[in-house]
């Protein structure tokens, strides 16, 4: 089969304050890996990858990479399969509308949507746009499973990319979602999760354009070098009430053999000169023998190194031992989701982590000399002025600490949660566009009554508290290591990263053309 697989362009708010950027898309690598090594002719279009300085104003955000026109103009002439990926779905109104040309253009084609998007509103995917089939979770075996039943539909003398027949070969198949006779949506039982994740095809990263991402700093955490992005394991075991992750992974816990991990950062080193690593692992250091065994064997090889985990990970095997590997093998900084300094709050959204172990982790962090931060949310659903408090006192204490950074953010609902099930119930949101952009908009510089959801403070008391907050931490971080001014300073001239703070004062640097280029567009 001939297959094109997009990376959308990706959704910017211009004044967020928040040091998240774009970056490789990891999955779609993982997909692309999979459909090539079963024997399938594989191409990708990266819209951001292929255009990074390339961005259009679309009401209050902006549009990054290639247009829509473009896109399809791209499609190869001779092509079976399109796979449309989305994370996000606040950018499910432009990914829409690509998914609409690409069928309106190639009606031979068959469509499919995969990602974290269309895993947790599959219905909503297939009523709102032309799309023919979606592939929910783990997208590697889907994607392979899917191809063989559609190649054998054609052997068998089936119409091209014709929706209605989808149903025919696609029934039973595991993991998708399709369009009934009737036209509703027809979901599919869930495949089981990947067991043997060694046996993976490692991303095909030579389909996308690795260092373009880096060169223009489109990347995960701290920028310490030419990036590649890494996942050692996948799934979390806990039910946090505010996030998808129950809905795309399940939560079970799997992680790859951590020879098998440094073979492939070895690898990057070796073909791209890459030194930095992002780890997207939901909760990657969860077992302490696995992250030791990780850590003595990148110490083993002598590989001269970074590596981070930027999307937060439990703290519980973080003691001086864990720290100290940490910092010899390059694993240099971390980030903790206390979420609440609250433990009202904490028990409420069902984060299962103790203070004294937050604490114990930060403290052995600090000590090894890693680059610590923690995140929190603010407006929770029932959220209170104590819990505000609580999280601030959390704040100063952290300061004094020493670890690098905070960062701040407000709640909002994503579909598929157990939040926004529960928010739903009682007419607090709906599924509809505003709720769906509400993310993009979390790190604006005020909350705003329509995004607030914790029904007992006003956006403008949470907005205050979330300054308090950060002004809090930051004032007394500066007052205990006034020399940290000066490394700010000197980093904001020489586009080095040390640290988050660095990384949105480079992002602002960016900010200053990337305003020019919208308006210029």
């Amino acid at each position: 089969m001939r297959v094109t697989l997009i990376h959308p362009p990706a959704f910017l708010n211009p004044t967020a304050l928040t040091a998240l950027r774009p970056s490789l898309p990891l999955g779609l690598a993982f997909v692309a890996a999979s459909a090539r090594n079963a024997g399938h002719e594989v191409t990708v279009i990266d819209a951001v990858g292929e255009a990074p300085d390339r961005v259009m104003r679309e009401g209050r955000v902006a549009v990054l990479g290639l247009s829509i026109e473009e896109i399809v103009a791209r499609l190869p002439d001779e092509l079976d399969v399109v796979g449309v990926s989305e994370m996000f779905t606040y950018q499910w109104r432009h990914c829409r509308r690509l998914v609409d040309a690409i069928k309106d253009a190639r009606p031979d084609v068959l469509v499919i949507g995969g990602g974290e998007h269309f895993t947790g509103l599959p219905e909503l995917s297939l009523s709102e746009s032309k799309l023919d089939l979606v592939a929910m979770g783990e997208g590697e075996e889907t994607i392979v499973d899917v191809l063989r039943r559609y190649a054998e539909h054609l052997e068998a003398g089936g119409a091209r990319g014709v929706t209605d027949q989808v149903r025919v070969w696609a029934h039973e198949c595991p993991g998708v979602a399709y369009r009934d006779a009737e036209g509703a949506a027809q979901i599919e039982p869930r495949r089981d999760r990947v067991r043997d994740v060694d046996g993976i095809p490692l991303p095909a990263w030579d389909l996308f354009q690795v260092l373009t991402y880096d060169e223009n700093r489109f990347v995960s955490g701290i920028r310490k070098g030419i990036t590649v992005p890494i996942l050692a394991t996948r799934g979390c075991p806990y039910r946090c009430a505010y996030c998808s992750s129950p809905n795309m992974w399940t939560t079970k816990w799997i992680a790859r053999d951590p020879k098998l991990v440094a073979d492939e950062i070895e690898s990057y080193v070796e073909k791209y000169n890459a030194r930095n690593f992002p780890f997207h692992d939901l909760t990657a250091i969860l077992k302490r023998d696995w992250i030791i065994d990780f850590c003595n064997e990148i110490i083993a090889r002598k590989l001269d190194i970074s590596w981070q985990l930027p999307s937060g990970t439990r703290c519980e095997v973080v003691d001086d031992e864990v720290a100290s590997l940490l910092f010899k093998s390059g694993g240099w900084s971390l980030n903790f989701a206390p979420e609440s300094g609250s433990e009202a709050v904490r028990l409420k959204v069902k984060k299962q982590m103790k203070e004294e172990s937050l604490f114990s982790a930060v403290e052995a962090a600090v000590k090894n000399k890693l680059n610590a931060s923690c995140f929190f949310v603010l407006g929770f659903p029932g959220d209170r002025p104590e819990d505000m408090k609580a999280t601030l006192q959390w704040a100063k204490r952290l300061a004094k600490s020493g670890i690098d950074d905070v960062a701040v953010g407000f709640f909002f609902p994503i579909p598929g949660t157990q939040f926004f099930r529960e928010l739903q119930a009682i007419g607090k949101v709906e599924l509809n566009e505003e709720t769906m952009m509400a993310p993009i908009f979390v790190h604006d510089r005020w909350l705003t009554e329509g995004r607030n959801f914790s029904q007992t403070m006003s956006a403008k008391q949470l907005t205050l508290w979330r300054y308090r907050i950060v002004f809090a931490f930051y004032l007394r971080a500066v007052l205990l290591n006034p020399k940290r001014l000066w490394r700010l300073f000197s980093n904001f001239l020489k586009g080095n990263e040390d640290s988050k703070l660095d990384s949105f004062l480079q992002i602002l640097k960016q900010r200053f053309f990337t305003k020019r280029a919208v308006k210029g567009a």
